[in-house]
């Protein structure tokens, strides 16, 4: 299985990205898949989960960023609006066969595969 993570850049504050999270060897669309971000010198945070029936999101995020998948490209997005300083970091995509959907603990489930990182940076 491999996750590549792509779409990063430098924005200004205000502006959008749009992150993608393609697969091969594992059908994303069976499984939960969480954006995770580290910040220099910060612990990793998860970004936001989209499982098969539900979608979670960290709070600093929420009405900001939206998940979502395309089947026939097995990718999944993050469309992250309204850009802030502190979100830049690197970052990660993950999922795991076993996890298919989003419990309470997302951020902290261990995914056994990861994408390799794309750096957003957000200029103010």
């Amino acid at each position: 299985v491999q996750l590549q993570a792509s779409g990063g850049g430098l924005v200004q504050a205000g502006e959008s990205l749009r992150l993608s999270c393609a697969s091969s060897g594992l059908t994303l669309d069976r499984v939960a898949v969480v954006w995770f971000r580290q910040a220099p010198g910060k612990e990793r945070e998860g970004v936001s989960c989209v499982g098969t029936y539900i979608t979670r999101y960290e709070d600093s995020v929420q009405g900001r960023f939206t998940a979502s998948r395309n089947s026939a490209k097995n990718t999944v997005y993050l469309q992250m609006n309204g850009l802030k300083p502190e979100d830049t970091a690197v970052y990660y995509c993950a999922a795991d066969p076993v996890f298919t959907n989003c419990g309470t603990d997302w951020a902290i489930t261990p995914y056994v595969n990861w994408g390799q990182g794309t750096l957003v940076t957000v200029s103010s």
